[in-house]
């Protein structure tokens, strides 16, 4: 048995009356959780779903939802993230191509038109659940497709900004709780290794459960035994007024909220709890710190991770950001002692010195690759205290408000359209979310300029919403390479002085 179902079964029993989860407005049990974990396990046993086996859960942030979740990796499954927000076709075939024996989904998603049909086409047995923990019942019991296991797998997480099959990468049991073991390092007074107890304070879970950032916070609360404040989606009111009622010590908030609640001018008495703000899956301005701080005095402490890095490995404590923020202005935080970093020369591989740019290599029992070196595609700099900085990416992603863009995905939906020749699609900086798409087109001879609306519904039928770019110039060509492809940099040319 796995240390997380260990310690997962353990804090389920400890105190079933305490609250653990605040959504709405309305707070819920262990009991109410631990009922609907035992509805759900009951589903699977009535499937005959064998230990290791995969179990598509597709998830939204609702409270039935982290039952879900505790449901599958608490008997030792492996959990298969399914996300609702993706267009029709796009999640259908997600589903038909998983072959998933059994989805477990709740009732607004499976009302969904097609999705019926979808989920019985892949020969997929079928739980139900409430959204706010009102039970799970059994839709369909019959598996009609191969079992596959995958032993020692938590989760296979779906990456974002896809427009193909969806990509998943396994993160195991192993990698998550080395993970875990490195965070709470951070924490005062805890210990990864300390029996189970229910731990006071609440963490706040805003990103999406299909995200790492979601996921990798409700299950590290959870294995914790700390209150959860779930919010379905960011708004600067829902987020206020989960804090003010919960009173946590620390708060996520993405670069592109930090800006919203800056430009909301939140009254400081409404933030009195809080002793920082943490954020990640997006750069964080400097200088976008320093306006916070300097308004309401909560330093913000960023961090660096990835789903291929099952969590955070890099980060700012509190004690960190007093101490160093001023010298280090601009670090993603301290890499995390259990895991070791090195830049490298991209091309010739050779480790370079500390305060030289390259590509950032890492490696560490959480990274889940055998220990073996992993290069990323982002360029770094490490300082002698191992403080790392993050240049920007070595590929061409857009990473709009956390969510991951591939240009080439939205290039290829463009061209499809019966008026455009040749596009091309770059991320341009954005105040509120760091960078969005912006889209240059040639038209073929002859064809009238679509309305910028009715592309952007034309793109929408093809492309989850993050994708669709905000800024369309119309040209005759493209600034170009020699070798002629379009000019990243001749590109951006194109859109100076956009907002």
């Amino acid at each position: 048995m796995a240390l997380m179902t260990e310690k997962l079964r353990a804090i389920m029993a400890l105190d079933p009356d305490r609250t653990e989860i605040d959504f709405e407005g309305h707070e819920y049990s262990w009991q109410q959780i631990a009922d609907v974990v035992q509805a759900i396990e009951s589903g699977l046993q009535l499937t005959g779903l064998p230990v290791d086996a995969r179990v598509g859960v597709m998830l939204r942030n609702r409270p039935g939802h982290i039952a879900a979740i505790v449901a599958v990796l608490s008997t030792d499954r492996c959990l298969v993230t399914l996300n609702p927000i993706l267009p029709d076709q796009k999640l259908f075939a997600d589903v038909a191509g998983l072959e998933l024996p059994v989805v477990i989904a709740d009732a607004t998603d499976l009302a969904r038109p097609g999705l019926a049909v979808a989920l019985a086409d892949a020969g997929s047995a079928v739980i139900e659940i409430g959204p706010c923990l009102e039970g799970a019942r059994v839709i369909s019991s019959e598996i009609r497709t191969e079992i596959r296991t995958s032993p020692g797998v938590a989760v296979e997480m779906l990456t974002s900004g896809t427009t193909g099959n969806p990509k998943r990468v396994p993160l195991s049991r192993a990698a998550f709780d080395a993970s875990f073991r490195g965070f709470t390092k951070y924490e005062r007074g805890r210990n990864f290794d300390d029996p189970p107890k229910l731990s006071s304070g609440c963490t706040m879970v805003v990103n999406p459960l299909t995200h790492i950032g979601g996921i990798y916070g409700c299950i590290a609360a959870l294995a914790a035994g700390r209150k959860i404040a779930l919010l379905e989606k960011f708004s600067v009111e829902a987020w206020v007024a989960a804090v003010k009622h919960n009173r946590p010590a620390v708060a996520p908030a993405v670069p592109s909220a930090v800006r919203m609640l800056l430009d909301a001018d939140v009254n400081p008495a409404d933030l009195a709890s809080l002793r920082a703000l943490i954020s990640g899956t997006a750069p964080l301005p400097a200088d976008l710190v320093d306006a916070f701080l300097d308004k309401y005095g909560i330093p913000i402490c960023s961090n660096y991770g990835a789903t291929e890095f099952a969590g955070a490995i890099a980060g700012w404590t509190i004690d960190d950001f007093r101490s160093y923020w001023e010298q280090k202005r601009g670090a993603v935080g301290r890499v995390h002692g259990d895991i070791e970093a090195r830049i490298v020369d991209p091309d010739s591989g050779a480790i370079l010195s500390n305060g030289e740019e390259g590509l950032l290599e890492l490696k560490g029992k959480q990274l889940n690759n055998d220990m073996q070196w992993l290069r990323t595609t982002d360029r770094a700099v490490l300082d002698a205290e191992h403080f790392l900085y993050i240049k920007g990416r070595a590929d061409n992603a857009i990473i709009r408000g956390g969510f991951k863009v591939h240009p080439d995905d939205v290039v290829r939906v463009l061209n499809d359209h019966p008026a455009i020749r040749e596009a091309a699609v770059v991320g341009v900086p954005d105040r509120r979310l760091g960078a969005v798409p912006a889209a240059a087109i040639i038209l073929k001879e002859g064809a009238a300029e679509p309305a910028v609306d009715e592309l952007k519904t034309w793109l929408k039928s093809r492309l989850i919403a993050y994708q669709v770019p905000v800024h369309f110039r119309y040209v005759a060509d493209f600034p170009r390479t020699p070798s002629m492809k379009p000019s990243a940099p001749g590109l951006l040319t194109l859109f100076e002085g956009v907002a």
